[in-house]
């Protein structure tokens, strides 16, 4: 396996991981213990209301489609050179 794979296999995982993480953090009860120890009111409230939390979920949405994408990419080529070689 070349380098430029490993690093394309890492980024994909990388997505996915980041993606499926952004998706449901902002939901769990462990969102809100944290968001209310912040000092500035402010950014307290920001944080806890279900436009931010949508907001994160919706870059973590595009991190896994921009995973899904990487990974078909990979795949696909992967064909192409399985039936160059055949």
């Amino acid at each position: 396996m070349r380098s430029s794979s490993l690093f394309r296999l890492l980024f994909i995982l990388y997505c996915i991981e980041a993606g499926i993480f952004l998706i449901f953090a902002p939901w769990s009860p462990v969102w809100d213990q944290t968001m209310l120890r912040l000092p500035l009111a402010g950014l307290r409230t920001l944080c806890l209301h279900a436009y931010f939390r949508g907001g994160v979920s919706g870059f973590g949405l595009v991190h896994l489609v921009w995973g899904a994408h990487d990974l078909q990419e990979l795949l696909s080529r992967r064909r192409v050179r399985g039936r160059e070689i055949s």
